[in-house]
């Protein structure tokens, strides 16, 4: 196992606890990698609307990729560096696929617009003020979407993202980032290992000098891309059987003990890879 240039992480279920927020064990390994030279960048499932809050730990790039691989943000300014949305025509042609096989589904959308949804669509999340609705989502469609959301509180959770991706078929990409019931439908190609392969590229970063850690099956493409992988102890039994290492849960500062890690690579140190 290489020292990284770049360490790649999830955020939800991975570098953060289970509350959003950033532990100082964290925050310090990350200030450290830093300044040892490491590239640390946040591949994420989240909106653009909703990385603001962890704009003091972005490293100097200060981008975010985030709606899985759909964008790359600064998070400082918001504004979107790049995009690979979904037409609105390809989206109302999913709504329709969707729609048509599972009666009481509800949808919703993720763009650099914000948020919009159809009336009958549940979110756990407050939704911002002044957000687009409709009853159908063809209504308030923007020009390129993100991410299109789905729920269908008929459906089996057991396999609800099989069933799903089943009926979407070719047209899009369906992840599962872990929130029971909800999923999030992404163009062909997009995925976060995707996006970040691009970014490394433009960078000279070859896969092979990326680590990256990740907790549920939308981090698979980029865990199984990168040089080196860890899944958290809380993660996902797909992503615990994918990766090539483990370190402790999001809870216990395991990515702390990563980044940790990575710096005493890049120096005279070589530890053993935490195996929590």
């Amino acid at each position: 196992m290489i020292p990284p240039r770049l360490i790649a992480t999830d955020l939800d279920g991975t570098l953060l606890r289970d509350d959003g927020t950033v532990s100082e064990r964290t925050a310090t390994a990350l200030r450290d990698a830093a300044a040892a030279g490491i590239e640390v960048v946040f591949v994420t499932a989240r909106p653009p609307r909703w990385l603001e809050p962890l704009s003091e730990h972005v490293a100097g790039h200060g981008v975010v990729i985030c709606a899985n691989g759909a964008a790359v943000v600064d998070v400082a300014t918001r504004e979107v560096l790049a995009e690979h949305g979904m037409t609105a025509e390809l989206v109302a042609t999913i709504v329709g696929r969707v729609r048509a096989a599972w009666s009481d589904a509800a949808f919703a959308t993720e763009s650099a617009a914000g948020f919009a949804h159809e009336r009958g669509f549940s979110s756990i999340h407050e939704v911002p003020v002044g957000s687009p609705v409709a009853d159908r989502i063809e209504d308030v469609l923007p020009e390129s979407s993100f991410k299109l959301l789905v729920r269908s509180p008929s459906r089996p959770l057991g396999t609800f993202f099989e069933d799903l991706a089943a009926v979407v078929g070719d047209l899009a990409i369906v992840a599962d980032s872990g929130a029971s019931g909800l999923g999030e439908i992404s163009g062909q190609g997009v995925t976060k290992s995707a996006t970040l392969a691009r970014w490394a590229a433009d960078r000279g970063i070859s896969a092979s000098e990326v680590w990256a850690m990740g907790d549920a099956p939308n981090d698979l493409s980029m865990l199984t891309w990168a040089g080196a992988s860890f899944a958290v102890a809380n993660a996902h039994p797909s992503v615990l059987a994918a990766a090539t290492h483990r370190c402790g849960s999001n809870v216990a500062d395991g990515p702390a003990d990563v980044l940790d890690l990575a710096i005493a690579r890049r120096g005279a140190g070589a530890p053993s890879a935490p195996t929590r």
